[in-house]
């Protein structure tokens, strides 16, 4: 499931707003900003916060650093939990996705050097013994 781009980012793409054609701005016509990021989205349902944060972990193990995801989560404790985890393991946290519809939304970047958790426990740093 990806959620759509805002009405205002359709328009831009089609060179109109609500139908009127309009000369593209010199930032529109960047292909920077031509075409919007589109995210990954994970479903992460009802799931406690460490059930969430173990598949969430396997999830973006899988994606290449760089990538946007939305993360949908219902559980009370997610808004808290997930920008602590991401600080923990060094993924960028961006915040609740407003335009989101239903499920609460969160947004995080994938981080190209994450610090790893232990496999049974996300909530603690793997440690090296020596």
């Amino acid at each position: 499931m990806i959620f759509p781009p805002p009405p205002e980012a359709l328009a831009r793409r089609r060179g109109s707003d609500n139908g009127t054609a309009r000369s593209p701005t010199r930032r529109e016509s960047s292909p920077v900003t031509s075409r919007p990021e589109e995210p990954v989205v994970i479903d992460g349902g009802d799931k406690a916060c460490v059930r969430l944060l173990l598949e969430l972990r396997a999830h973006l193990a899988e994606l290449a650093p760089g990538t946007l995801v939305h993360l949908l989560a219902s559980d009370p404790a997610a808004p808290i939990d997930l920008p602590a985890w991401c600080h923990l393991t060094g993924h960028h946290y961006l915040g609740p996705v407003p335009e989101a519809p239903g499920t609460p939304a969160y947004a995080l970047r994938v981080a190209a050097d994450v610090r790893a958790t232990r496999p049974d426990a996300p909530w603690h740093p793997v440690t090296r013994q020596n």
